[in-house]
C-alpha cells in the first residue's frame, strides 16, 4: 500500500482553511501528519510562501500577499508526501543532535508511575530508552515539544496545573515531553529536572533545541 498522499484527498478534504488574506491553515489528525508535511512543504519551496509553522494538529503557511493565497493552494494539490518524508518525523534515526542530562526526582514521577502502570524506574527508563524529535515550538521561547517516545509515557495533564514550575523541569503530556525554559505556570507531569540552558540569547542560535533534532534524555544522579 503507497503511503503517498494529495494533500486536498480524502484525508484532509475541507481542512485547508484561508488564515486572513495572506495565509492558509491546514489541519490534521496527528502531529506525524503535521510534520511530515512541514516537510514536504519546506522541500516543494512554494512561490510566496514566507513562513511555515507546525503545530500539534496544524500547519500554518504565511504567504507575502493575498496574490499567493490561491495559487498556493492549487500548487498544494501537487503535493506527494512520499514514504521517507512520512516516516521521518515521527521516527527518529540515525544520531542525536543533542543529550539531555536529567535528574529523575519530578514532584510527579510517583502519579506517571502510577498512570502508566510502570514503576519509576521503568517510567525513567522508557523516558531514555528511545530518541526524540523536536516537532514545533510552544508557548515560551525556548520550548519545544518532542514527539516519538515511547507510547507507554502518553499521560494527561495536571488536573490542577501549577501556578510556578521551576526552570529546567522536564514534563509530560499526551504524546509529548518537554523541558520548561523558564519558571513559569503549568500543567504537565514533572518527572525530573535539567540544568540545560534552552534558551540564551547570547548564542549563535538561541534556543537549544529546533524542530527537526532528535534528543536523548540520559539520568544522572
Amino acid at each position: 500500500m503507497s503511503m503517498t498522499a494529495d494533500v486536498m484527498g480524502a484525508s484532509v478534504l475541507g481542512a485547508v482553511h484561508d488564515y486572513g488574506d495572506q495565509a492558509l491553515l491546514l489541519e490534521f489528525d496527528r502531529t506525524s501528519d503535521v510534520l511530515a508535511w512541514t516537510e514536504a512543504i519546506r522541500r516543494a519551496d512554494l512561490l510566496g510562501v514566507i513562513d511555515i509553522v507546525p503545530a500539534s494538529r496544524t500547519v500554518l503557511i504565511k504567504l507575502a500577499g493575498p496574490r499567493y493565497q490561491a495559487p498556493t493552494r492549487q500548487r498544494l494539490a501537487k503535493i506527494q508526501v512520499t514514504p521517507d518524508i512520512y516516516a521521518d518525523p515521527a521516527s527518529p534515526a540515525g544520531g542525536v543532535d543533542v543529550e539531555i542530562e536529567v535528574i529523575y526526582d519530578g514532584p510527579d514521577l510517583d502519579e506517571v508511575a502510577r498512570l502508566t502502570g510502570l514503576g519509576t524506574d521503568q517510567v525513567v527508563a522508557a523516558h531514555t530508552a528511545t530518541p526524540w524529535r523536536v516537532g514545533f515550538g510552544g508557548f515560551a521561547p525556548g520550548f519545544a515539544y518532542l514527539i516519538g517516545g515511547d507510547p507507554q509515557l502518553e499521560v494527561p495533564r495536571r488536573a490542577e496545573p501549577r501556578t510556578k514550575v521551576p526552570v529546567g523541569a522536564v514534563g509530560l503530556a499526551a504524546e509529548f515531553s518537554g523541558i520548561y525554559p523558564r519558571e513559569s505556570p503549568g500543567g504537565w507531569q514533572l518527572i525530573g529536572r535539567t540544568g540545560a540552558v534552552l534558551w540564551d540569547v547570547d548564542r549563535e542560535s538561541p534556543a537549544l533545541l529546533t524542530p527537526g533534532m532528535t534528543v536523548r534524555f540520559r539520568a544522572i544522579g
